[in-house]
């Protein structure tokens, strides 16, 4: 996961409430008083992502006096022991630069202050019995965090409703947050959100997908409607395709697991990569209301046709080099079968059928072990109807391109021609470049705190609906099924590469090739 590094100033226009009626711009004043409750206190993302952003918040002045935090898990512990071994872990996060939340030092005064909020309760979240005790102590505002594998959102969320504290008191708030992955396919999907549509309103639920903490992914849509040399050049008159890449040097690791039984498709598709092409593609909507954003993202997906199979690439990669160290391959790495036919890479074309894309291929790849590290957006744009000016080395000159780079570069980088000095009139394709440490204070920032601000404030913007997951999963549910059929196998491709031959040949078909994945600029 990148690590961000730019929370002030926000990169949000400003949000609204619930019910579309204007609330102050986000980030200008502290969050309600709230318990929050995070279940699966031990766990990595509590610890790496969690308790770093609600330090950082607290630094920002965005938490309240009223708030505090119970840490809920089966495993032995105590208050104490939880508060010390945060404290260790943040210590920690001074020393590695490389970390996903990085500080020189921790401010004592603002931590003495979050972990005196801070309350461990062993429990299972899945007991109702347990959870009603838990809740003899919750007043007021609360928000139920599901830090736990997505086995249990469903049981958990049920419990809660059993114990009475889905339900709102007068003037205040219950909610609660889940991370994907939001099903498996489009009827578990369904599944997940009938549960959960049981004992929560929609409006209680807040489903984070990280990626859209980030601020770059946010500086999207300020680009697109919050600047007019932009938004009247982005349709099909103009743009010829759109590509949406997120390459990994990292493998599979110790997510073996989890990996088997998931693949590249399923972890990054249908939430990640959607929500940049919802980003990207969406409509401007009539306001910046949580739900008219919404609402336009799903008139978007919506508007996707469903993914032939013959337009989806599986690859698998093999023995290779990743940045001069060599890497095993997926099938020799600890838990993964000897004959997995798990995909560590995905590349597939899809279509948008409405007014504004018709015509225009949309571009999708992820893919891990790759020869470099990056996360980008690129709209190429239609050459001129006539070549007047000849390139400098003879050939046609390259497309017009607006690149927004997300990670590890972090920014905007237009490609255009410009003449290059001489007698002649050649051109050479040339780059103006907006980076963010150019024009922002860096600040400790690991992309969560936008998110957990968001949701003690109500503010539903950068969460997923649930029509907006079943509408996505529906998109690739031909290529699963297909998958499923045994009609697909993966192709290998070298670790260290820039994926398997048959993505090329994806837009080579077209008449179309990559952005190269090296080639960032």
């Amino acid at each position: 996961m990148m690590k961000e590094g730019y929370l002030m100033p926000r990169a949000r226009i400003s949000t609204f409430a619930q019910t579309d009626q204007p609330v102050a711009p986000s980030g200008v004043k502290p969050a309600p008083d709230c318990t929050l409750v995070i279940f699966g206190a031990h766990g990595d993302l509590t610890k790496r992502l969690l308790i770093p952003a609600l330090y950082d918040l607290k630094v920002s002045g965005l938490l309240p006096d009223g708030f505090r935090i119970i840490g809920v898990d089966n495993a032995e512990d105590t208050t104490e022991g939880w508060r010390d071994r945060l404290t260790a872990m943040m210590e920690n996060f001074t020393k590695d630069p490389s970390a996903e939340f990085y500080t020189p030092k921790i401010d004592e005064t603002v931590w003495n202050w979050l972990s005196a909020r801070l309350t461990y309760a062993r429990a299972d979240f899945t007991d109702p019995g347990a959870l009603r005790d838990l809740g003899s102590g919750i007043n007021g505002n609360a928000v139920f965090y599901l830090a736990v594998p997505a086995r249990f959102f469903a049981p958990a969320v049920e419990a809660l409703g059993k114990a009475g504290l889905t339900e709102e008191p007068e003037n205040h708030f219950r909610r609660v947050v889940i991370e994907k992955p939001f099903g498996t396919d489009l009827q578990s999907a369904k599944d997940l959100n009938s549960h959960l549509l049981s004992v929560l309103k929609e409006e209680q639920i807040f489903r984070v997908d990280h990626f859209l903490g980030k601020e770059t992914v946010q500086n999207i849509l300020a680009m697109r409607f919050g600047n007019v040399i932009f938004e009247p050049i982005w349709h099909r008159d103009y743009i010829d395709n759109i590509q949406i890449t997120a390459a990994e040097t990292v493998t599979v690791e110790s997510r073996a697991a989890f990996y088997e039984a998931t693949g590249a498709l399923r972890d990054m598709v249908p939430n990640h990569l959607f929500q940049l092409l919802a980003m990207v593609a969406m409509e401007p909507p009539a306001s910046f209301a949580p739900e008219k954003v919404r609402t336009s993202k799903q008139t978007l997906f919506e508007s996707i046709l469903p993914v032939k199979p013959e337009d989806v690439v599986r690859g698998q990669y093999v023995a290779g080099t990743v940045k001069d160290m060599p890497v095993a391959a997926y099938r020799d790495s600890p838990g993964v079968a000897s004959d997995s036919d798990t995909e560590t890479y995905v590349a597939m074309k899809l279509e948008v059928q409405n007014w504004r894309w018709a015509g225009v291929p949309f571009y999708i790849r992820t893919g891990k072990a790759m020869s470099n590290r990056l996360a980008e957006i690129v709209i190429e744009f239609r050459v001129p109807p006539l070549t007047l000016f000849p390139s400098a080395d003879a050939h046609s000159p390259p497309p017009n391109r607006v690149i927004l780079n997300v990670q590890p570069v972090q920014g905007v980088t237009i490609c255009f021609g410009a003449k290059k000095p001489g007698p002649e009139m050649r051109l050479v394709d040339v780059q103006s470049r907006f980076r963010y440490p150019d024009f922002f204070v860096r600040e400790p920032n690991v992309g969560y705190e936008t998110l957990l601000y968001d949701c003690l404030c109500g503010d539903a913007t950068l969460f997923q609906r649930a029509d907006n997951i079943e509408t996505a999963w529906a998109v690739v549910e031909p290529a699963l099924e297909s998958w499923k059929a045994g009609h697909s196998a993966p192709e290998p491709y070298a670790a260290g590469s820039a994926g398997p031959r048959a993505a090329d040949e994806l837009l080579a078909r077209d008449g179309r090739a990559w952005h190269p994945i090296d080639g960032q600029v």
